[in-house]
């Protein structure tokens, strides 16, 4: 199947799931919800994911995937903002246009980019901001995620410092915003676009065609995207097609109003009482999951049990991740792997043990990393509006039978 007619090819999948939940009366957060029914039909080019709407598509990885470095690109997770999305794109006429604050505006085809700029790989976590968001109490507006909004995969594209180089940044550029071509309904919404400080950009920001070794999948932003490691994918824009640098700070929604979180020490607020000054998240925290085993499966008494899953964070490193059978109260360290796969990447872990006793076993599992931040109990996360940034202890219950 061309990806140029993807939506062409795309019969119309499953309703929109409910978006919302029930807001309890607890103010705090919880787990977030797990297990949630993987959808009967797949959309071209994924495996059946947990699917909350189908335009735009908005597709959730389920929690056994997650045992291994790389998430595969069937199973990837899929996030678009805007329902109109390209029904045709011809990868020969596809360009990206380069303008404002520069020397020499540019219109580079996706031919230029690859023969024309050094390729580079690298293997980074993308995560939704709001990913596991479900788990806030009162309800956080937005996508009811579960654990599954993110993946790992191995990045190959141009790096975005020699773009703009060849563009030539005008000596007072400060602002760089990146535009993508899904579109909103209406023309006086208004467009998902992101922008970054050209203080920030640096060698390993790149414009990727390729996941995994393979052409992006129409869905994960083909035929090219941005790749910001060890930030939130907010900034990741899909079908990257315009780039335009300004001298002062642009004035977009989805900048000023959307994807930011309380700014101050605890990064916290109240439904009654909502921090009055907010910033940007960017760069993701400590956080871990289970992928083996999920919630539900049934183990033998006194055999030996894996215990499987990925740890990660903002690219500063994981240092270890631990287990606990008893509620939190001790833990064990589990066996990490050689890191080889780079700092922004998931860190695989595994630990095995032998339950002793019939009947339900809670496992909980942490990260630390080499700063020393360590994930908190679901409990113990801070609410915020947006139901930003969650990183709670994660849990599994498994049913132990002789």
């Amino acid at each position: 199947m061309q990806r140029r007619d993807f939506f062409k090819k795309t019969a119309l999948l499953t309703g929109s799931a409910a978006i919302g939940a029930t807001s309890l009366d607890a103010d705090t957060t919880r787990h977030p919800v797990d297990g949630r029914e993987v959808a009967d039909i797949a959309f071209p080019q994924k495996q059946p994911l947990i699917t909350y709407s189908d335009r735009p598509p908005l597709l959730e990885t389920p929690r056994s995937v997650f045992t291994h470095a790389l998430t595969p690109n069937d199973q990837f997770f899929v996030r678009w903002h805007m329902p109109m999305i390209p029904t045709y794109i011809n990868p020969h006429r596809f360009h990206i246009t380069i303008n404002g604050e520069v020397e020499k505006p540019l219109r580079l085809s996706l031919k230029q980019l690859k023969e024309s700029f050094e390729p580079v790989e690298i293997t980074a976590v993308l995560q939704c901001g709001g990913n596991s968001r479900s788990a806030f109490v009162p309800t956080a507006g937005g996508i009811q995620w579960g654990p599954g909004a993110m993946g790992c995969a191995k990045w190959k594209g141009a790096r975005l410092k020699e773009v703009l180089q060849k563009a030539g940044l005008s000596s007072d550029a400060k602002w760089i915003s990146f535009n993508g071509l899904e579109k909103p309904v209406y023309a006086e919404t208004d467009g998902f676009v992101r922008a970054l400080e050209v203080e920030k950009i640096h060698n390993d920001i790149i414009i990727a065609y390729e996941m995994n070794g393979e052409e992006l999948p129409y869905l994960n932003g083909f035929p090219v995207r941005l790749i910001l490691p060890g930030f939130y994918s907010d900034s990741w824009i899909k079908m990257l097609s315009n780039i335009t640098v300004s001298k002062e700070k642009p004035t977009l929604h989805f900048m000023e109003h959307a994807y930011r979180i309380a700014d101050n020490a605890c990064e916290c607020e109240t439904p009654d009482r909502l921090a009055a000054k907010t910033k940007p998240i960017e760069k993701m925290n400590v956080n871990s999951l289970i992928g083996y085993p999920v919630s539900g499966t049934k183990v033998k008494q006194n055999a030996p049990l894996v215990v499987r899953g990925v740890a990660f964070d903002g690219g500063d490193g994981i240092a270890k991740v631990e287990i606990s059978v008893d509620g939190g109260e001790t833990w064990q360290e589990a066996t990490l792997d050689n890191g080889s796969q780079g700092k922004y990447a998931y860190r695989t872990f595994k630990y095995t043990l032998s339950p002793q006793e019939t009947g339900r076993l809670s496992i909980m599992v942490r990260a630390t990393n080499i700063k020393g931040e360590t994930q908190p109990f679901a409990h113990e996360v801070p609410w915020n509006r947006g139901g930003y940034k969650y990183n709670g202890i994660d849990e599994v219950r498994v049913e132990v039978v002789a």
